[in-house]
């Protein structure tokens, strides 16, 4: 029996890759395998050309991925966010319940599922780095995390018509307020410049304790990232043939 239209478009569409929307270059590293093509920059109109481009080059679906500030004050560095909702510049954008299953499935395995949670992100066009302001954030939204991606991913997704899907570590717990050096030296493009860290470091050494904190605090969020990346490679998680 010949295959539906229908059939057809769905196989087509699952055996071109997943994008995978970060805004970190060393989130992007982590992100990358078979299957998947990563686009990231830190300004959000250079992320937004960089996706643009690589949906025009075709896909199957869309995920963020990478760290996020906690809003919810019980989150834990390295805690796990699976969204089921984004609240952002964009409205409410919902990702695809059965990928998002799939996704979550695969963390619940091992050191990960302690660490797991679900429910809505919040997104920001600019960061947030002062604890007043999460806390603002989360008693309006209700959201568990923030950042700065997923809702440039998921108004894409929504455009296009694919699946969309969140998958984000807290680096930067609820109660923390970021020294300015944390940001000071993240370029454009989402690489990270040593040089402005250090000089904000010389104007203000007080911010020295709260840095090294940031520091333990990222290696937490890393370690979720590998370990999630490699959950979602082991269960084929992110190949949307099954989705």
């Amino acid at each position: 029996m010949p295959l539906s239209t229908t059939s057809s478009a769905d196989a087509g569409r699952s055996s071109l890759p997943v994008i995978v929307v970060t805004g970190m270059a060393f989130e992007a590293r982590i992100a990358r395998g078979p299957g998947v093509e990563v686009v990231y920059a830190a300004r959000a109109d250079l992320l937004e050309r960089a996706l643009s481009a690589a949906v025009a080059r075709g896909c199957s679906g869309i995920v963020s991925f990478g760290t996020a500030g906690g809003l919810a004050p019980d989150l834990q560095p390295g805690a796990l966010i699976v969204a089921d909702a984004v609240e952002g510049p964009f409205g409410r954008l919902e990702t695809d319940r059965t990928w998002t299953d799939r996704l979550a499935a695969a963390l619940t395995t091992g050191p990960l599922a302690a660490r797991l949670q679900r429910g809505s992100m919040a997104a920001v066009a600019a960061p947030l780095v002062s604890a007043a302001d999460k806390s603002a954030l989360h008693r309006s939204t209700g959201a568990l995390a923030v950042d700065m991606e997923s809702h440039i991913a998921g108004a894409s997704a929504a455009a296009q018509g694919v699946p969309f899907a969140v998958c984000r570590a807290i680096v930067d717990p609820a109660w923390r307020t970021l020294p300015s050096a944390a940001t000071a030296g993240l370029r454009d493009d989402g690489s990270t410049a040593i040089g402005p860290i250090l000089r904000e470091l010389m104007r203000q050494p007080s911010q020295l304790g709260g840095l090294i904190q940031v520091a333990v605090d990222a290696r937490a969020a890393r370690l979720s990232l590998v370990q999630a990346r490699q959950a979602m490679s082991t269960a084929g998680a992110l190949r949307m043939a099954e989705v």
